[in-house]
């Protein structure tokens, strides 16, 4: 019998408590054992490759299929797995709009950002903004990053074996430490091809933990017919909603519009995402890679949501959360699977797995990421000549240092408390920022250093002010809406009478003018918006901010900028004039470049590290100025990374 906190008389549920069993430790030991497994097997199988490159970015030649399943799985945490079905739960089937804002997305970053870091023959983001602005601006956003990563990743790693741990019982700090284990076992043995890979099985494991709770659940609920039906009558299918009021949590506009911001931050100019992209063996293999990803990202959408819609059939006359059953609400969807799954020993660990796999991958993620930017933003600069064998292990250490890091972060976080809430938005606050610090280099040549620093210390004030006042100050239920929770068939278990069942429906609470306790303007507005602007709040302030300090302390010469570090979007808008063309260019010579593809207006251009020479003004060498330059392909009108090892040097 499991009895809720507080007053004796509460409501029971009434069923045996769920424990692991054997066999769910089994299933749940062999994904950490396969994981473990794929990173002993790269690093045998690339033991002779000693160079920092081939460890960091796999050598340049990863291909698309495993780098879209890496990224999807990268980005699909186990805060996804467990968050997604709750948030459905309470609030309904809104979050499949996020369809959207995954698309956009995936196109801006895909035809926008890529190419520029592809093509400039970068390893760690953070290079471009030396190349294009100032070393200060580059290691201000790689000292943000490294913070923003390791405390975001100690979370990842804590929150889902909490919320686990308290429902299932299983051990909150055997998962936290295995996790850092595993994770930097493997990435300090395989290096990236063994993350990608193990990314990709973890992958496979999410998709088929969903479908085998989705196949359950929908069974025990009276089939899909059934379900869609409860969810009708709950109003979890009332979706779309095109209020334009910021302060609203979710409509159409906010995820749409805000969604994009904030996955933009994460997937445009993120240091994991670029990586991957860079290591694939062509531009159209990377940009390629994305359009798989954003088909990654639909399913493990869809599957999320079809399972907060089944978890609320199944729950939808007693409430789990509001009867006190549970704690928290990411609670939810580890109670749901215990219960349909009770009678199949397994099938529990399986789930547990599929959440797992997306803490590892981020994890594993993070790691990579934290160790290829140490590496190339700081060590580089500090040691000028090291060799390729001493860089590699300097990779390696990097990711046992950043692998401990990480878990210790875990253990920081058991101490937060409610803080935990507020850490996993800084990852949202900080991409804002980021964004519009790239943007900035990206679109606007008039940008100078001054300006994209002071923007970008102007951004993160803005977005950290908002977010950490929203968490302070919640914005009220009116504005959230959480949808009615019943507990109508819950057992009440009075222990001075026989039990007896109990009928209420817990609507969502809204205060009369009279009794509701005073609040401020600043509380009403500013830190009551939705949380899906906080990037947004911190990218247009970079760029807005960024932009007055550049024109007042003078703006920068398009004929100081290197092409290939500008994207010029203004072409689609300016078609039908070269002058205006060459206006929106700020003095930047685009059109010294050949365009290889008359369909695009967007320049071409390339720089390969320790492969080539540096491209002449035009991008061809000055002796055959009809032949493109090393890398592209003419055919496929991609550029191609070539194999270092098979490359004949002059």
């Amino acid at each position: 019998w499991q009895f809720s906190r507080g007053d004796p008389m509460k409501y029971l549920c009434v069923a045996e408590i769920n424990i692991f069993t054997s066999w769910d430790y089994i299933v749940f030991a062999a994904l950490f054992l396969i994981s473990g497994g794929i990173g002993v097997f790269f690093a045998i199988k690339e033991r002779n490759k000693t160079t920092s490159a081939d460890f960091l970015v796999g050598g340049k030649q990863m291909t698309c299929g495993p780098v879209a399943l890496s990224l999807t799985a990268s980005f699909m945490s186990a805060v996804t797995v467990l968050g997604a079905p709750a948030e459905v739960y309470r609030f309904g089937a809104s979050f499949s709009i996020f369809f959207i804002a995954y698309t956009f997305v995936v196109l801006f970053s895909a035809e926008l950002f890529i190419p520029i870091f592809y093509r400039s023959g970068i390893t760690s983001t953070y290079e471009y903004l030396e190349l294009r602005f100032h070393k200060f601006v580059r290691y201000a956003a790689t000292v943000m990053y490294i913070i923003q990563t390791i405390l975001y990743t100690g979370v990842v790693v804590y929150a889902p074996a909490l919320a686990l741990n308290q429902v299932t019982g299983f051990d909150l700090w055997g998962s936290v430490f295995a996790t850092g284990i595993v994770c930097t076992f493997y990435c300090t043995l395989g290096g990236l091809k063994a993350v990608v890979w193990t990314d990709a099985f973890q992958m496979i494991v999410m998709v088929v933990g969903f479908l085998s709770v989705l196949i359950e659940g929908t069974i025990q609920n009276g089939g899909p017919s059934k379900v869609w039906e409860a969810a009708t009558n709950g109003s979890r299918l009332d979706i779309v909603s095109f209020e334009v009021d910021p302060l609203r949590r979710h409509t159409f506009w906010t995820i749409a519009v805000g969604g994009t911001f904030t996955w933009l931050g994460i997937y445009g100019v993120n240091q994991s995402t670029v990586q991957r992209c860079i290591s694939c063996k062509s531009e159209k293999h990377a940009k390629l890679a994305l359009y798989l990803n954003l088909l990654g990202l639909w399913i493990i959408l869809v599957c999320a949501v079809f399972s907060g819609l089944v978890m609320y059939a199944h729950y939808q006359d007693c409430d789990p959360w509001t009867a006190e059953f549970i704690s928290a609400p990411d609670q939810m969807m580890p109670y749901f699977v215990m219960d349909i799954f009770k009678s199949m020993p397994g099938l529990p660990g399986l789930f547990v797995a599929c959440a797992f796999s997306g803490t590892l991958s981020t994890v594993a993620a993070s790691i990579n990421a934290l160790a290829t930017v140490t590496y190339e933003d700081i060590v580089k600069n500090i040691f000028k000549n090291i060799s390729d064998r001493k860089g590699t292990w300097i990779s390696k250490g990097l990711c046992v240092v950043f692998g401990v890091l990480c878990t210790v972060m875990a253990v920081v976080a058991s101490k937060m408390g409610g803080v935990v809430q507020a850490a996993l938005s800084i990852h949202g606050m900080c991409g804002g920022p980021m964004l519009g610090l790239f943007t900035l280099g990206i679109l606007f040549p008039c940008t100078n250093w001054k300006g994209a620093l002071g923007g970008l210390f102007t951004g993160y004030i803005m977005s950290f002010w908002v977010g950490i006042g929203g968490f302070i100050y919640p914005a009220p239920p009116s504005k959230t809406l959480p949808l009615p929770l019943s507990t109508a068939q819950c057992v009440l278990a009075n222990l001075t009478s026989n039990t007896t069942a109990i009928t209420s429906t817990f609507l969502p609470i809204t205060l009369s003018p009279a009794t509701a306790p005073a609040r401020s303007v600043l509380e009403d507005n500013w830190y009551s918006i939705s949380y899906l602007y906080y990037s947004a709040v911190g990218c247009l302030s970079c760029i807005i901010i960024g932009l007055l300090i550049s024109f007042v302390t003078g703006r920068e010469h398009g004929r100081n900028i290197r092409p290939l570090l500008i994207r010029p979007v203004c072409n689609l808008f300016c078609f039908w004039s070269d002058k205006y063309k060459a206006k929106c260019w700020c003095g930047v010579r685009h059109d010294s470049e050949e365009d290889f593809d008359h369909q695009e207006s967007l320049q071409k251009d390339v720089k390969m590290d320790a492969i080539t020479d540096q491209p002449t003004e035009n991008g061809f060498d000055n002796d055959s100025s009809k032949k493109p330059p090393p890398g592209y392909n003419t055919e496929e009108k991609s550029y191609t990374n070539l194999d270092i090892d098979k490359v004949s040097y002059m």
